[in-house]
């Protein structure tokens, strides 16, 4: 193959996996550019004043999820019919034909709408609406009336074409979002017990986990986000996912473990502990991880959960060891200090695996979820 070709191929290559990686990011942006053209031109075939007011709102509408988009819809319209109910009352009740009087008109608009607006953020709208509604007819010379209309006109056609857009052109469904980001933080959960739980007296590498327990902060908080928008998706009869709260809470308390664990973990301990607890604590961190992990393949592919009884198994393993190195008197041996972290780290692996069985439960319940909502389609087609 001649060297051209070959740089062809390799660009090529590189191009589809970039394209791959960032999937999510170009659907979006072709949905955000087809809802901006579609807006403008249905703006346009109606003759609205201000067409940039449609292009503007259904660059608003159009989100990553389905569940963003209609709560970005709904707390726009709602705004928008906030602000130029009252911003049109105002400028039709109140007389301001010189400056001094439209300067008091726009504080009585501005003033309580702000007000309402940092109390609710998604009500961020409503005094830039009020505004438009009351200073547009004084620069087009327009009535109070229908400034108003005009405006909720090119809301409505921008937050119609926005969220049809986000319906129609590759949806990206907020279970799917949340699917995706819970597998990912059940891996960087996993990553972090390795890190933690591979030696019972050597202190984790500090700079590593707080990388990993950072990303599962981060993980978390996205996740949270998500989980909103595809409650949006489900409340608004869009999908016939389970309910994300059983999920979210699951690694919440899978997360406090991490936590928990940090603090426990790389106290001293006398030999004789180490050399008796250590065999039990290296298979349940294998044990543990490796559900984690499957856990996290299983949920991406929406499947059943992977058997537990390895990890059932393993962690009462421990608890026996653990319970006979409290009979034998062991840890009379240890610093005070000592001994309040090697319980501390005994109930955190018992929340562990409380935290673990109910992870099994819940990945068994979206993959039963989704495969009954599959079967149902199966037969309606």
């Amino acid at each position: 193959m001649p060297l051209d070709a070959k740089r062809i191929a390799k660009f090529l290559r590189h191009g589809r996996a970039l394209a791959h990686r960032y999937r999510l990011q170009l659907i979006l942006a072709l949905r955000v550019a087809l809802g901006a053209l579609v807006a403008f031109a249905l703006a346009q075939a109606l003759h609205l004043r201000l067409p940039l007011w449609a292009v503007l709102t259904s660059l608003i509408v159009t989100q990553m999820s389905l569940g963003r988009s209609l709560k970005a819809a709904t707390d726009y319209l709602l705004g928008t019919f906030i602000g130029v109910a009252w911003g049109g009352a105002l400028a039709i009740l109140i007389p301001h034909e010189n400056e001094w009087a439209l300067l008091g008109v726009l504080a009585l608009a501005v003033a309580p709408l702000a007000l309402i607006a940092s109390f609710r953020t998604n009500f961020n709208v409503l005094p830039v609406t009020a505004v438009i509604v009351l200073l547009v007819p004084t620069m087009q010379h327009v009535s109070p009336e229908v400034s108003a209309l005009d405006r909720v006109l090119e809301v409505v056609v921008g937050g119609a074409v926005g969220f049809l857009v986000s319906v129609l052109v590759w949806p990206s469904r907020g279970h799917q979002l949340t699917t995706e980001a819970a597998a990912t933080m059940l891996r960087l959960i996993a990553d972090a017990l390795a890190e933690l739980l591979k030696g019972m007296a050597r202190p984790p590498d500090d700079r590593r986990l707080r990388r990993i327990q950072d990303g599962i902060g981060a993980a978390l908080t996205r996740l949270n986000a998500i989980g909103a928008e595809a409650e949006h998706e489900r409340m608004a009869r869009l999908t016939s996912a389970p309910d994300t709260g059983p999920l979210l809470r699951t690694l919440l308390r899978l997360r406090h473990d991490v936590v928990m664990l940090g603090r426990a973990v790389g106290c001293e301990l006398p030999a004789e502990v180490v050399q008796r607890l250590t065999p039990s604590m290296h298979a349940t961190a294998l044990a543990a991880t490796d559900f984690l992990r499957n856990s996290s393949t299983a949920l991406r592919e929406l499947k059943p959960p992977p058997p537990i009884d390895a990890v059932d198994a393993a962690f009462k393993a421990y608890a026996d060891a653990f319970g006979a190195v409290r009979r034998d008197g062991l840890t009379r041996k240890m610093a005070s200090e000592a001994v309040e972290r090697f319980f501390a780290l005994g109930f955190a692996l018992e929340q562990l695996r409380e935290h673990l069985s109910d992870l099994h439960r819940v990945v068994g319940e979206w993959a039963h979820a989704y495969s009954g909502a599959a079967t149902a389609r199966r037969l309606v087609n």
